[in-house]
Formats: structure tokens, sequence, C-alpha cells
């Protein structure tokens, strides 16, 4: 059922070519020139459709767009055609001031099964920097052209990709006062978006297991909100345990073996620890607090979280061997929903201050502050694979109150590129969280 979501493409490296000279695009500055790229249409060989070939070229294409780093070539404006493997006319491209080149070739081997190559050029070095070989069925071509524009990405910046991904969240429709929330999948520039949820239960907060085979989530069934998962294999659902009280916003551990989540106690709310091994619930704050929104450190030692211990919302950092925490955030507002990027180098946040709610990073030790996005309310930053971009939400100010929309955006650590990532026709998206790297 459900496991049809993911499909299986093999790929193996066939060829490399070192280069001489490094060609990469400075990816955490703020304010560079795009580097020029051009991509070639896509050879084919054999029964490949036409159609297909052309969705690979547009998708590797949107993809490097997408991120800001890359300017594409327009197809009218590349000054010749370069046929898979032969080398380029070095000159011809030189004159119109492109860097990288692209060629690929998709090749149907036998059955349902095809072959994706391609070769990344440094123009201005004259050398071919990486060729690479793709298999996979018709149904996941598409996912092809992802993963070959993460190789191109890496390949000239040096960092993860994270175009092979996916992004779960919850889809919104109907009347504002009565709004249907359902828990919904899709690919990071979503495509292919479907429901894993029906309409009756209302559900929030979903989270991925770190090998994307379960999503964890609050559900409310019987009146009684509590945490569940669902398994991506088999659709089946369970809940995740009998605590007794009000319990929600969990995450899993790096390790796949604990989940964090907050129970309510009383008037006070709390972080414990669930052990999916030994099915035990340990305790990890104390006292007359709120404290909520865990999100661990890449190692598993250390939890963000915010908590009003201080007066105010403030974000917080636990060591989960000593239980001894220490409050990070002292700028003007409260602060809320951290989430630890991957390289364990940021903690990004929402923060409230004068009437506007921002989305932000800063490092582990709540310095260097730098504010992303502002307005009316967004919350829920996510992180993509790779720590340059995160995806959040923003719901726009409705002046009568009745149509209130919600977009999913996303942004890089500079603060800039922010776009929205496009939804079918009447869906509000809220709550994102961004996949990691799909396992081949």
């Amino acid at each position: 059922m459900l496991k049809k979501i993911f499909c299986s493409v093999f790929l193996f490296l066939f060829v490399v070519v070192p280069g001489h000279a490094e060609l990469k695009v400075d990816i955490v500055a703020g304010d560079v020139s795009p580097m020029s790229v051009a991509v070639q249409g896509v050879e084919t060989s054999g029964a490949v459709a036409k159609s297909d070939a052309e969705m690979v070229r547009t998708v590797v294409e949107n993809d490097l767009k997408s991120t800001g780093l890359f300017r594409i070539v327009p197809h009218d404006a590349q000054p010749q055609f370069v046929k898979f493997n032969d080398m380029p006319d070095f000159n011809l491209w030189y004159a119109i001031h492109a860097q990288v080149l692209v060629q690929s070739k998709m090749t149907k081997v036998k059955n349902d099964m095809y072959k994706l190559e391609f070769y990344v050029w440094d123009l201005n070095g004259k050398e071919q920097i990486e060729a690479q070989s793709l298999m996979a069925s018709k149904k996941s071509i598409r996912r092809m052209a992802h993963l070959m524009a993460d190789a191109i990405y890496e390949r000239l910046t040096g960092e993860v990709g994270y175009f092979d991904t996916q992004i779960v969240f919850i889809a919104e429709s109907g009347d504002v006062t009565n709004r249907v929330k359902r828990m919904a999948i899709m690919d990071q520039d979503g495509y292919g978006m479907r429901y894993l949820s029906d309409e009756k239960t209302f559900v929030m907060s979903p989270r991925f297991s770190p090998n994307m085979r379960t999503i964890i989530f609050l559900s409310y069934r019987d009146d009684k909100p509590s945490i569940w998962t669902l398994d991506l294999d088999t659709g089946a659902q369970r809940r995740l345990g009998e605590f007794g009280d009000m319990n929600f916003a969990p995450r899993f551990s790096p390790d796949g073996n604990r989940v964090a989540l907050s129970l309510v106690r009383g008037r006070d709310t709390h972080l414990f620890e669930y052990n999916l091994n030994t099915k035990e619930l340990r305790q990890l704050t104390f006292g007359n607090s709120l404290n909520t929104s865990p999100s661990y450190s890449p190692d598993g030692t250390k939890i963000a979280f915010n908590s009003d211990k201080s007066g105010s919302q403030q974000i917080h950092i636990m060591d989960l061997a000593t239980g001894m925490d220490e409050r990070i955030t002292f700028g003007a507002g409260r602060y809320a929903t951290p989430a630890w990027s991957p390289d364990g180098q940021f903690i990004a946040f929402t923060k409230i201050a004068d009437d506007t709610f921002y989305v932000g990073i800063m490092g582990t030790d709540g310095k260097r502050e730098k504010i992303l996005a502002g307005g009316w309310f967004m919350e829920a930053p996510s992180w993509a694979p790779g720590s340059r971009r995160l995806v959040y939400y923003e719901t726009e100010k409705s002046f009568d109150g009745m149509d209130r929309m919600s977009h999913l955006r996303s942004v890089d650590i500079t603060g800039q590129n922010l776009y929205d990532i496009e939804l079918p026709d009447g869906i509000n998206g809220v709550e994102p969280t961004w996949s990691p790297k799909i396992q081949q």
C-alpha cells in the first residue's frame, strides 16, 4: 500500500575524472553571483518516450534553479548540442560565459528498467568533473532526475544534496471555521502529494523516523490527544503508549530508538523520553513550568526545547546524561519550536516579538542569531539534509477572518531565495517536516 511511496533507484559510479581546479559555488555567502549551468536535452536510446526525457531535464533544471545558486542557460542560448560521449567546443561556451555543461542519456535496458547516464563539465577548466549512471523502473524516472540534480549540486557546492527528499505536513481544507486536517506527504518540490490519513481524525505534528519507514504524529481519537505511529511500508497505525495524560510534540532520536515528547501533568507540561525497545518512560523536566517542542542534537546526547521556567517562553538545552539544562535565548521576545540542524551547527527557531512572528537560526549557544523571515504568523521550521535550507509555514492575516491562507515556504540560511512550495488548489499547508535523504 503505502510502500509504493518509496521506489528503488540503483546508482553506481562508472567514471569520475578528478578536477585540477576546484569549481565551487559559495553556498554560505549571502550575496553571490549564481553559477551559470547549461543542461542539455537528454539523449534517448531504445523505447524511451520523449516526454520522459524532457521531464528529466525539467526536473534537474528546476531543482538547481530553486537553490538560487545557479543560473540556468536558456535552451535557445546554448551555442551547440554536444552529443553524449563527445567533448564540448569550449570556445563556443566561453563566448556565452557558461561555466558548467551537463550532458545526459537515457536508455531502456530491459522490461521496465531505464538507465540514466550523465556527465558534468567544467567549461572554464576544460575538463569533465563528474560522471554517473542511475538505473530505475519507469515509475521512478522522476526520482532519478532528483538524484541526478543531487549529484550535480553536491559536486558544485561540496554540500549534501536535498532534492531526493520528501516533506510530510498537515493539509488543511474547507471553511476556516471547520477546517479538515489530513496528514499528507509529497516530494520536496511539491510533486505527487498524497494523503496519509482520512478526514475523520484530527492530526498534528508529523515527524519522520531517521530511516523514513515510520511517521510519528499527534492524533485526536475519541477526543483524547495521544501519539501514534504510521508504518509507511504497511500503512499500520499504532498508539505509541498508554501514558494516561495528554501527550503531544513527539520527535524521534537520531538512532530511532527513543521518542521525546511532552506530557501534561496537572497545570504543568514536562518532557519525557520513551524507549521504544524497553517501553520505559523517563521524565526529563521537573518543577512548575511548561516544557515542550523537544529536538535532539544530531548525536542524540542533548535536547533543545522551549520552557517558561524563567518567566517567559525561551529555548533551553538539556544534557541527557546529567539532566542539567541551560537557557540559551535572551533576546527580546519569546522563542519556541527549536530544531537542531543535521550538521549540529545551528538551532532554528520561531520568535514572537512586537506582534510579529519570525523564523531564524542561531548557534547552539544561542549566539549569532539571524532572522530569515517575518510575518503575521509563522512557525515550525524544519531542516533539509545538509543544513542549508529550511521549510516552515506562514499564515497570512485575514481581515475578515474567513479567508485565512497558510503556505509552506522554503528559505536558505542566508535569508535569501525564499519561495512557496506549490500545493494543490484549495489546500493550506501547516506543520511541515523535511525528510532525511531517501535511502536507496
